[in-house]
C-alpha cells in the first residue's frame, strides 16, 4: 500500500480539490430506483481547481420540416431573473445550474448535497470542517452524500456506501472509512489496487455480513444507485470533489472550506425563506 496523507498534513490542501482528469462521467439511463425529481481519480497531487464545466455541446443542423415547426411555435418566454443572496457574486460564489434538480424530492426540506469520494484527500481535510456544520443545520435542511464513481480506486467505495446506506450503517462507519483510508492506512486508497473484499470485511465490525455485503456491492441495484449519481453529477456540473450543491439549483464554488460553508449558508437561508 501505498504511503499516504495523514489527516495532520491534510491541512495543506485546505484550498486544493480532487479533480476529474480523465474521460467525463458517462451519461447513464434514468436508474429503475431513481424519483422523478432525481470528489474523479485525482492526480498523485491534488490540484487547486475549480469545477468543470461542461463543454457546450454543438447542435446539428436542422432539418427543413423541423425548422418550419420550431418557427411555428411560439418562442419560448425569457427566464426569470432571480436575486443573488446577499453579499454573494454569482459566477464567483456559486454557479446557477440550468435545468438544476435535486437529488431526491425536496419533500417541503432544503437539500445540502456533498458529492465526495472516500480516497480524496480533500474531501478528508474538509470532512471534520463540514461536519461541524453539518450538525448545526436546521431541521427543514437534508443533508445528503452523494459518493464520486470516478476511477477504480473510487468506484468500490461508492457502491460501498450505498450499501451501507441501504442498511443504515453511514452514521457508524463513515468517519471510519476515512480514518482508516488516510489515518491508519489499512483499507486500499489513492494510487492503491482495489480491494473490494477488503471493504466488505471492513464493514463487519458495524454489523455487515462480509459475503452479503460483497455480492450486494456488485448487485444491479447498487448500479442503479451508481448511475443515478452520476446522473446528478453531470447535471449539476460537479467535476471535483468535495462538491456542495444546494436544492439542485446551486453549485458552491469559494476560496476554502469556510468560504464555501459562507457560500452554502447564504443560499440555504435563501431558499428556506422562498420555501416558507
Amino acid at each position: 500500500m501505498t504511503k499516504r496523507l495523514a489527516l495532520p498534513l491534510l491541512a495543506l490542501l485546505l484550498m486544493a480539490a480532487c479533480t476529474a482528469q480523465n474521460e467525463p462521467v458517462p451519461a447513464a439511463a434514468p436508474a429503475s430506483d431513481a424519483p422523478a425529481a432525481a470528489e474523479a481519480p485525482s492526480a498523485d497531487a491534488p490540484a487547486v481547481t475549480a469545477p468543470a464545466e461542461d463543454a457546450p455541446a454543438t447542435e446539428p443542423a436542422a432539418e427543413p420540416a423541423a425548422t418550419e415547426q420550431a418557427a411555428s411555435e411560439p418562442a419560448p418566454a425569457a427566464p426569470v431573473a432571480t436575486t443573488p443572496p446577499s453579499g454573494l457574486v454569482p459566477g464567483v460564489d456559486y454557479v446557477e445550474i440550468k435545468g438544476g434538480q435535486p437529488y431526491r424530492p425536496l419533500e417541503g426540506k432544503v437539500e445540502v448535497v456533498e458529492v465526495f469520494g472516500y480516497v480524496c484527500p480533500a474531501c478528508a481535510a474538509f470532512h471534520p470542517v463540514v461536519s461541524a456544520w453539518e450538525a448545526k443545520l436546521p431541521a427543514d435542511v437534508r443533508f445528503t452524500y452523494v459518493p464520486a464513481p470516478f476511477g477504480p480506486e473510487w468506484i468500490p467505495y461508492a457502491k460501498a456506501f450505498y450499501v451501507a446506506e441501504s442498511l443504515g450503517l453511514v452514521g457508524k462507519s463513515h468517519d471510519a472509512v476515512i480514518r482508516a483510508i488516510h489515518v491508519q492506512q489499512s483499507l486500499p486508497g489513492e494510487g492503491d489496487k482495489p480491494d473490494e473484499a477488503a471493504i466488505a470485511k471492513f464493514y463487519a465490525q458495524y454489523g455487515a455480513d462480509p459475503k452479503s455485503f460483497l455480492s450486494t456491492m456488485n448487485s444491479f441495484a447498487i448500479d442503479a444507485k451508481i448511475n443515478r449519481g452520476k446522473q446528478f453529477m453531470i447535471r449539476s456540473g460537479v467535476g471535483s470533489t468535495p462538491t456542495i450543491v444546494v436544492n439542485g439549483k446551486y453549485r458552491v464554488e469559494g476560496k476554502g472550506w469556510e468560504d464555501k460553508l459562507r457560500i452554502a449558508d447564504a443560499l440555504v437561508a435563501q431558499e428556506r425563506a422562498a420555501r416558507q
